[in-house]
C-alpha cells in the first residue's frame, strides 16, 4: 500500500508517559458502552456563598480569555451536586479548572487542594462538553491506569471536557486513543526499536552530539541560554537519529513539535497546519525506508507496514508519535531538570562529588519537575467502577493527574522536597499499565547525558540571573523553561 498523505488531518502526539510497572497488555478490550452524561452544575472559583450553581455555555463558545480569567483553584464548597442518571448520591460539586500557567516548577494549586481534601472529584476544562472525573492519590491513579474497565478507545468520537480546542493524538491511528489487543499489537512493534541494543547504539552520539553543543556554547562565552544551546537541538538531535532524519531538516521538525503542543484558542490553526506538515514529512522518511532499510524506528515501521502488521496510517501516527515527544516534550523536561539543580546548588554539588548517583538523582527529578500542565488524555468507564471511594458510572470520563501522584505524601514523604536520597518508589512520571512510555529508556539516557555532560564541563556552572527572572513555557501542554541563563 503506497504512503500517501490523507485528507483527513492526522493530528499527531507526544506518548503518555508511562511505567512498566504493573502493565496489562494481556487483557482484552473492554466491552463497548454507549453511556452518556448530562452536564451537571458547575462549582466556580469564588467565595462559596457566591458559588453559581448555574452550568456554563457550551465549550466551544469559551474563549482562551475567558477561560483565562478564571483562577484555577476553587475552594472546596460543602454544597453538593444534587444527584442525577450519571452522579450517584454524594458526589462532590462540579469544579471549573482553568490550568493557568505557572511560576517555575511551582505544584498546581488545584491539584494540592484536591489531593489533600477532595482525591476524587469532577472538574470542567476550558474546553469540550459535560464533566469528568479527576484522580489525583497515586495508588487511584495507578488502579485506573492499570485497570482494563478504563478505556481510551471509547473517547473516540466524544466531545469530553478537555484542556485543548484541538486533540494533539489522533483518534483513529497510534496507541493514545485505543484498548489491548490492537494496542498490544501496535506496542510489540514499536518496542522493536526501543531496546537496550538501540539505546547503547544511540548513547555515544547522544554524548557526541552534547560534546559539541556545549563546545558552541563556551565559544559564544558567558552568559548563555541553556534551552538555546543544548535542551533545545540536543533531544531533536537524539530523536533524529533515533527516527533516522537527516541532519539538515533537524530544526524544521523542532518548529512543528513546539506548534503542536501549544495550548489556547490562538494555537489552534498553527496547530493544524504543524499536523499537516509533520505529517508529510513523516511519510516521505518512511516512503525512503521502504526503498532504503535502516535499523531506525522509520526502518521498523516501514518494514511492519509492508508485512501488513500495522497499517499505513498506523505507521505515520506512531512516528510522529515519538517525534514530538522525543523532540518538545524532552526539550523541556530536560530544561525543568536542571533548572531544578541550578536552584539546589547542594544537590548539585553532590552530583559533582558522587557520580555514581546519577541513575537515582535522574529518577528523583523525573518525579520532582512538575512535567505537564493539567491532565493528559483521559479514559472512559465501561462499567460501574468504585475509585477512592467514589462511584463512576458506565460511560462517565475520567482523567488521571500524574504531577499529584508523584507528589502524594503517603507515598513519597515531604513530597515537595528534591531528595535524591529517598527510598526509591516506582514514580509515574511516565504513567502507568499498558499505556506506560515505551520511550522512557531514552528519556533516562538522555537526561543522565545531558546533566552528566554539564557538569564535567562547567564545574562552576549556575543561573546568570535571580531564578524568579527565568522565563518559562506559556500557554503549552508541557512545562518547562523557555530560556535558562547561566553562567560559569
Amino acid at each position: 500500500m503506497p504512503l500517501e498523505p490523507t485528507p483527513a488531518p492526522s493530528d499527531p502526539a507526544a506518548t503518555e508517559p508511562g511505567s512498566t510497572a504493573g502493565q496489562r497488555d494481556s487483557a482484552g478490550a473492554p466491552a463497548e458502552s454507549a453511556v452518556a452524561s448530562p452536564e451537571p452544575a458547575v462549582a466556580r472559583p469564588g467565595p462559596a456563598a457566591a458559588q453559581s450553581a448555574t452550568p456554563p455555555g457550551p465549550a466551544a463558545a469559551q474563549s482562551a480569555t475567558a477561560a483565562a480569567s478564571c483562577p484555577a483553584v476553587s475552594p472546596l464548597s460543602p454544597a453538593v451536586t444534587p444527584p442525577g442518571p450519571a452522579a450517584g448520591a454524594g458526589s462532590p460539586p462540579v469544579r471549573f479548572w482553568a490550568v493557568d500557567d505557572l511560576p517555575a516548577l511551582e505544584p498546581d494549586p488545584f491539584l494540592d487542594e484536591m489531593l489533600r481534601d477532595e482525591p476524587v472529584t469532577r472538574i470542567k476544562l476550558p474546553y469540550g462538553e459535560g464533566h469528568a472525573w479527576l484522580v489525583t492519590r497515586y495508588e487511584d491513579v495507578r488502579f485506573v491506569t492499570s485497570d482494563p474497565r478504563f478505556s481510551r478507545e471509547q473517547v473516540v468520537g466524544r466531545d469530553v471536557t478537555t484542556m485543548r480546542p484541538v486533540p494533539v493524538a489522533s483518534q483513529t491511528a497510534g496507541l493514545q486513543y485505543i484498548d489491548p489487543p490492537r494496542h498490544t499489537r501496535l506496542r510489540r512493534v514499536v518496542a522493536r526499536a526501543f531496546t537496550g541494543k538501540s539505546m547503547r547504539r544511540l548513547r555515544p552520539l547522544a554524548e557526541r552530539r552534547a560534546t559539541e553543543l556545549l563546545d558552541a556554547m563556551e565559544r559564544a562565552g558567558a552568559p548563555a541560554d541553556l534551552m538555546e544551546h543544548l535542551h533545545g537541538p540536543f533531544p531533536v538531535a537524539v530523536v533524529r537519529d533515533f527516527l533516522g532524519v537527516e541532519e539538515k531538516d533537524w530544526h524544521r521538525w523542532a518548529a512543528t513539535g513546539e506548534a503542536l503542543l501549544s495550548a489556547g484558542t490562538e494555537s489552534e490553526e498553527r496547530a493544524r497546519e504543524a499536523a499537516g506538515a509533520t505529517r508529510a514529512r513523516i511519510v516521505e522518511l518512511l516512503q525512503r525506508r521502504r526503498a532504503e532499510p535502516r535499523e531506525d524506528l522509520a526502518g521498523v515501521l516501514a518494514q511492519a507496514a509492508g508485512a501488513g502488521e500495522i497499517t499505513d496510517d498506523e505507521a505515520i501516527s506512531l512516528a510522529t508519535a515519538i517525534q514530538v515527544s522525543g523532540g518538545h516534550a524532552v526539550r523541556n523536561n530536560s530544561g525543568s531538570m536542571m533548572y531544578a539543580l541550578l536552584t539546589h546548588p547542594g544537590q548539585m554539588d553532590r552530583l559533582r562529588r558522587e557520580p555514581e548517583l546519577l541513575p537515582r538523582a535522574v529518577d528523583e527529578l523525573f518525579r520532582y519537575v512538575p512535567h505537564r500542565n493539567g491532565v493528559g488524555i483521559p479514559r472512559v468507564a465501561t462499567e460501574d467502577v468504585e475509585v477512592g471511594g467514589r462511584l463512576i458510572r458506565a460511560g462517565e470520563v475520567v482523567y488521571n493527574a500524574y504531577v499529584s501522584a508523584n507528589r502524594d505524601p503517603e507515598v513519597f514523604p515531604d513530597p515537595d522536597a528534591l531528595d535524591f536520597d529517598r527510598e526509591q518508589r516506582a514514580h509515574l512520571a511516565f504513567g502507568y499499565g499498558p499505556h506506560h512510555c515505551l520511550a522512557a529508556i531514552m528519556a533516562r539516557m538522555e537526561a543522565e547525558v545531558i546533566i552528566s555532560t554539564v557538569l564535567a564541563r562547567f564545574p562552576g556552572i549556575r543561573l546568570a540571573v535571580p531564578p524568579d527572572k527565568v522565563e518559562f513555557q506559556r500557554n503549552g501542554l508541557i512545562r518547562g523553561p523557555r530560556t535558562l541563563p547561566v553562567t560559569w
